[in-house]
């Protein structure tokens, strides 16, 4: 990457250790993967006690990923599933049974299914409660810096509880049973962060499972999952008890829903219905902090609240890759895919590509239009886009009600991922 640009074609970067994301999302090697080697093939060696795998052709540029995206009958969701590594074979039949994991049509009825279920009234009537939620957590979290030492951990005191108290309103889970969701939640998503992993797994080390210290285990897996999969029978059977205006009880008491097909709405919806504002939340106020006048003209109302969100989300993206897995040989920015071939896109390289956003590195709050693909494009669009900026719009309305500026106090620590865009901390100072 030292090379002049215009004379030496430079090498193509890593942008698979996800480690490297510890450090921050790794926009100078996605610009050099976007300007010169927009489908490039990476390597996949063995990281942190996960095996090597095939490799895979990395796609940077907004349009390609967009095309991905929206082609599934070339680039497929089910053949392999949507993580850059390799399910175990045995376990891929299980995997495949994910609406997130399957192509049209089968994917489309599941869609429907859930779609009854997500409805935008239904969501609508969350906002006074989000907005509770949201007051409360940020009071009390300013009212303990206060009375300490001026900080506190937004993550930990705010964000995670938020994401977490909306989701279990949402879904018909006990408030006294959210812990559960956010240990899932972790166990899930944070497996490559060995600190994430050791604190979910108790002495296991990353990626292990209980009483084996050579194979890994996928956290997606049956073995896994069977903890959560026997708490959603459970409270899916009390729905039908005792029904509520919440979605399980509408999935519980859906005829044309098989119950391991209501285990994996169930998993998806904790997972994925979390972890996006849990990550997108903080990760707005990242993007805030450093940008003092965008934030006081947020403060000042000069800017709409809308916009600024959908902004935010452009520039912290809660997924940084999905994968698809080629259905047929094609062609992608002129090189050749093989059918098989793993292919996986970067939503955090696509936001910031300067083909499609005019300095795409500013954060501009009133960025019109702005094409992101953070809640993903085509036939896999998160069906609950609208819910999850609902919360970000409540949370940043709160947020700016509470403090007059955001400074941090500490540098983020950020999650060990390449799939999500995740803060473990991030500590602001409060003013006295």
């Amino acid at each position: 990457m030292s090379a002049r640009r215009g004379t030496t074609t430079p090498p193509v970067p890593d942008v698979f250790d996800p480690r490297l994301y510890a450090a921050g999302v790794p926009h100078e090697r996605y610009r050099v993967l976007r300007d010169h080697h927009p489908v490039a093939w990476q390597d996949e060696p063995g990281v942190l006690g996960w095996p090597a795998g095939p490799g895979f052709w990395a796609v940077t540029r907004h349009a390609d990923v967009v095309r991905v995206l929206k082609d599934a009958a070339t680039f497929s969701s089910h053949l392999g599933a949507t993580q850059i590594r390799d399910p175990d074979p045995g376990d891929l039949p299980f995997i495949r049974r994910m609406m997130l994991n399957q192509d049209p049509p089968d994917h489309g009825r599941l869609r429907r299914l859930v779609g009854r279920a997500f409805t935008p009234k239904r969501i609508a009537r969350f906002e006074a409660r989000a907005r509770e939620r949201a007051r409360a957590l940020l009071d009390a979290g300013v009212e303990r810096a206060r009375a300490g030492d001026g900080t506190f951990d937004v993550v930990t005191a705010v964000t995670d509880d938020y994401a977490l108290l909306n989701l279990a309103d949402l879904l018909g889970v006990p408030p006294d049973d959210c812990g559960l969701l956010l240990h899932w939640t972790r166990r899930v998503i944070g497996y490559q962060d060995p600190d994430e992993a050791a604190e979910t797994a108790g002495a296991v080390p990353p990626g292990r499972a209980p009483g084996n210290t050579a194979a890994p285990v996928n956290p997606r897996s049956p073995a896994m999952l069977r903890d959560m999969f026997d708490y959603a029978r459970a409270l899916a059977a009390h729905k039908r008890g005792h029904p509520a205006d919440d979605i399980l009880t509408t999935l519980a008491t859906d005829a044309e829903l098989t119950t391991p097909e209501l285990e994996m709405f169930f998993f998806l919806l904790t997972v994925a219905g979390n972890d996006t504002v849990r990550s997108a939340a903080p990760g707005g106020l990242l993007a805030l902090s450093g940008n003092p006048r965008a934030y006081g003209r947020l403060r000042h109302g000069t800017v709409g609240m809308a916009t600024a969100v959908d902004e935010l989300l452009r520039v912290h993206p809660p997924v940084l890759s999905f994968r698809r897995t080629a259905a047929r040989d094609t062609e992608l920015a002129g090189v050749r895919v093989a059918a098989g071939d793993k292919v996986v896109v970067f939503h955090a390289s696509a936001h910031h590509d300067e083909r499609v956003f005019t300095d795409p590195h500013r954060l501009d709050l009133a960025r019109s239009p702005n094409p992101h693909v953070a809640f993903g494009e085509g036939p896999h669009v998160c069906p609950g886009a609208h819910f999850a900026r609902l919360q970000l719009r409540v949370f940043h309305e709160e947020v700016v009600r509470a403090l007059p500026a955001l400074r941090l106090a500490a540098p983020p620590r950020r999650l060990v991922s390449h799939f999500i865009n995740g803060l473990k901390s991030l500590r602001l100072e409060v003013p006295a």
